[in-house]
């Protein structure tokens, strides 16, 4: 997944997509505007996905935990307080959706 990338500043993050055959498109969400992460874990024959909520949009920003650099995108959410620690270690080991709300959710 080579043309998904995914950065982050100390204002947010941003994506940057060129899908194959495809537009390519670019959005981006400040830290000040989550109000909810949640991981969606489907298992081994399933596609774990990020999922940001922001007072920006009704949607969610997905991002594909199997792109690069979204993992490490978790962890500056658990840095910033934006994602328990503890919840995504649960997470790992299962399946369904975790979600945590931000303190200022």
């Amino acid at each position: 997944m080579d043309w998904y990338h995914v950065t982050w500043d100390a204002h947010g993050f941003t994506r940057a997509v060129q899908p194959p055959g495809r537009p390519a498109w670019q959005d981006q969400a400040a830290w000040t505007d989550i109000v909810r992460v949640c991981l969606e874990m489907e298992g081994w024959l399933g596609s774990d996905s990020l999922h940001v909520f922001t007072r920006q949009r009704p949607e969610a920003y997905t991002l594909p935990l199997a792109a690069p650099d979204v993992t490490a995108l978790l962890a500056e959410l658990i840095h910033r307080g934006l994602f328990d620690a503890e919840l995504a270690i649960q997470a790992a080991s299962a399946e369904g959706l975790f979600c945590w709300e931000t303190p200022t959710g």
